[in-house]
């Protein structure tokens, strides 16, 4: 199968591979990536503490498989975002284990809507 044809940068003008990421794009994404977690605060002020720690080992114990697809969970998410209700942040109503394909993807995309 024959591979694309090269494209026009539309940041630095140059011509590049198919599938191949411009240099000077991928560093203005780890600026703005740089710039946000710098007004981000840490996880320990967003209330992930010992606590939850502890919680999530707890939940991931009783409940070891994704609630979306079935695999092996790795992670355990909030159903009500934390921000928007900071008073259920231990409540195991509000957790659902998640793999990490299924928190990256369709967890987040549904955050991004609401």
């Amino acid at each position: 199968m024959p591979a694309r044809a090269p494209r026009v940068c539309g940041h630095c003008g140059g011509v590049h591979q198919s599938g191949e990421r411009c240099p000077k794009a991928a560093a203005r994404d780890r600026e703005r990536k740089a710039r946000h977690d710098a007004r981000r605060p840490n996880a320990r002020k967003r209330g992930y503490d010992r606590e939850w720690e502890k919680a999530r080992a707890e939940y991931l114990a009783a409940y070891p498989f994704c609630r979306r697809c079935g695999a092996k969970a790795d992670l355990v998410d909030h159903i009500i975002p934390i921000r928007k209700a900071p008073h259920r942040r231990l409540d195991r109503t509000n957790f659902m284990a998640l793999c990490t394909p299924c928190h990256s993807g369709w967890k987040q995309a549904q955050d991004k809507r609401t």
